[in-house]
C-alpha cells in the first residue's frame, strides 16, 4: 500500500470547518473564521492556532487569546495520602495563598497546572486527605484554573448532547439516547427515501442525513414560511449531502393527497426580477419534492415536533410503502396515546409500540464505581410501528355470510 501523507487530511482542522468546543461537560458549536474572537465559558480566544491540528486536540489558551497544543503531563503518582478524612476540619484556613496571591501568579505567567501545584503545596490539609479526596480536590481546581479547550469534530451524538445540555427547549427536550432509538426504529440507512417532520432546530434532520451518508433522499416537511436548519449547518456536511435534501410545506399535504396541487402555477404579483427568480427556485423545489411524494413509496417516516402529532402522522403515513417503519417522538405520552388509538381504529399498521426511555450514567473508577447521583428525569416517549397494505374496497351488492356452517346434529342410532 502506497504511503499517502494526506491520509489524515479529513481528520485535521481546517479554516471554514464547523467544530465543537468542549470543556468538561459543556459544548459549543462554532465555525472557524480567521481572526474571529470566540467567547466560551467566560473566556475569549481565536481559533487560528488550531488550524492544521487533529480533531480531539486539547489546547491551552495563552495570553492574547492564542491557542497552543497542551503538552503531555507527567502521570507519575508520587503524592502522599492519608488514610481517612475524619480529622480534617474545613474551616477555610488550610490554604495559605490568598486570592491576591493567585492573581499575582497569573500575572507572572503561570498556567493552570502550575497554579494548581502551588495550591497543593500551600495547603496544610492536602497530604492528610485520602487518595480519593485528593483526586477530587485536583479535579475541582482544574475546572476553575485550567484554561484549556478541546476541539471535536461534529457528530450526531456530540451535537445532541450539546443541545440537551445548553438549550433543551429548542429540541423539545429530546435526549440523545432517545434520538439514537429513533434512528434505529425508523431503519435509517443509505439509499432510502425518508420523510421528516421536526421542530428540533434541524437536529433530527441532521442526524438522519449523517446516518444516510449522502445517499438516498430526505424530504423535510415544514410548517410556516420555510424550513429551519440551524442544527444541520453545525454538522458541516459536504455539498453533495445537501443535494439529497428536499423540502415540502406541510400545508400542501392535503392538496397533494387529493391530487389538486398545482406545482406549475407562477405568482403573477411578483414585482422585481430578483423576487421572480427566488419564487421560481422555490416553485422548482416544491415540484421536485412533490414528485418524490406522489409515488407514495417512502421508506420511513420520522416525526418529532412541538405540534400535536396526530393529524401530521395520519396525513404523512399515507406516503409510505407497505412494510415500512415509522416513529413519532413526543415529550408527553398523552398525544401518542391518541395516535395509537386512531391507528388501531383505522388499521393499516402493525407492531404498534409506545415506549419510554430511561438512562443513568455510572462513574467507573477503581473502587469508586457507582451510579451518578444526578440524572435526567425523562427522555420522552416514542410511538413506533410498521405499515401494511390494507384490503381494497369490497364490491357493492349483497354480501355473503362468512359465518361458519352450523354443526350437524349427531344422531344416535339404536338397534331395534
Amino acid at each position: 500500500m502506497a504511503d499517502n501523507g494526506d491520509d489524515d487530511h479529513e481528520y485535521k482542522i481546517k479554516e471554514g470547518d464547523y467544530i465543537v468546543l468542549k470543556r468538561g461537560e459543556i459544548f459549543k458549536a462554532v465555525q472557524i473564521v480567521q481572526k474571529k474572537k470566540i467567547i466560551f465559558e467566560k473566556q475569549w480566544f481565536f481559533l487560528d492556532g488550531a488550524v492544521g491540528h487533529l480533531y480531539g486536540t486539547t489546547f491551552e489558551i495563552a495570553s492574547g487569546g492564542i491557542l497552543q497544543p497542551q503538552k503531555p503531563k507527567n502521570t507519575e503518582n508520587s503524592k502522599e495520602a492519608g488514610t481517612d478524612n475524619r480529622n480534617i476540619v474545613d474551616d477555610g484556613k488550610s490554604q495559605k495563598l490568598t486570592r491576591d496571591d493567585i492573581e499575582t501568579l497569573k500575572e507572572q505567567g503561570l498556567k493552570g497546572q502550575e497554579i494548581i501545584q502551588q495550591l497543593i503545596e500551600n495547603s496544610s490539609t492536602f497530604r492528610d486527605k485520602t487518595g480519593y479526596a485528593q483526586d477530587k480536590y485536583i479535579k475541582k481546581k482544574k475546572k476553575k484554573y485550567e484554561n484549556t479547550v478541546t476541539i471535536l469534530k461534529p457528530s450526531c451524538r456530540i451535537l445532541a448532547m450539546m443541545y440537551h445540555g445548553r438549550e433543551p427547549g429548542k429540541i423539545c427536550h429530546l435526549r440523545y439516547d432517545t434520538l439514537a432509538q429513533m434512528l434505529t426504529l425508523a431503519n435509517i440507512h443509505a439509499g432510502s427515501k425518508i420523510l421528516v417532520f421536526e421542530t428540533c432546530a434541524g437536529l433530527v434532520l441532521g442526524a438522519i442525513m449523517e446516518r444516510m451518508g449522502g445517499y438516498g433522499s430526505v424530504v423535510q416537511m415544514y410548517p410556516g414560511g420555510g424550513p429551519v436548519r440551524a442544527g444541520v449547518e453545525s454538522f458541516g456536511f459536504p455539498a453533495h449531502f445537501l443535494d439529497t435534501l428536499h423540502e415540502f410545506p406541510i400545508c400542501h399535504v392535503s392538496a397533494l393527497l387529493a391530487g389538486t396541487l398545482d406545482v406549475t402555477a407562477r405568482d403573477p404579483t411578483a414585482g422585481s426580477t430578483q423576487k421572480k427568480v427566488k419564487l421560481e427556485e422555490k416553485r422548482k423545489r416544491l415540484a421536485a419534492a412533490a414528485a418524490l411524494l406522489e409515488g407514495r413509496n417512502a421508506d420511513g417516516l420520522v416525526i418529532a415536533s412541538r405540534f400535536h402529532p396526530s393529524p401530521v402522522l395520519l396525513g404523512l403515513i399515507r406516503f409510505l410503502s407497505p412494510s415500512r417503519p415509522f416513529v413519532v417522538y413526543s415529550q408527553y405520552k398523552e398525544p401518542l396515546i391518541e395516535c395509537y388509538t386512531k391507528l388501531k381504529e383505522e388499521g393499516g399498521t402493525v407492531n404498534l409500540r409506545l415506549t419510554d426511555t430511561w438512562m443513568r450514567h455510572y462513574q467507573v473508577l477503581p473502587n469508586r464505581t457507582h451510579p451518578v447521583l444526578l440524572m435526567s428525569g425523562g427522555g420522552g416517549y416514542l410511538l413506533s410501528g410498521i405499515t401494511v397494505a390494507t384490503d381494497g374496497p369490497k364490491p357493492a351488492g349483497p354480501q355473503q355470510s362468512e359465518e361458519p356452517a352450523p354443526k350437524k346434529l349427531k344422531l344416535n342410532h339404536t338397534e331395534g
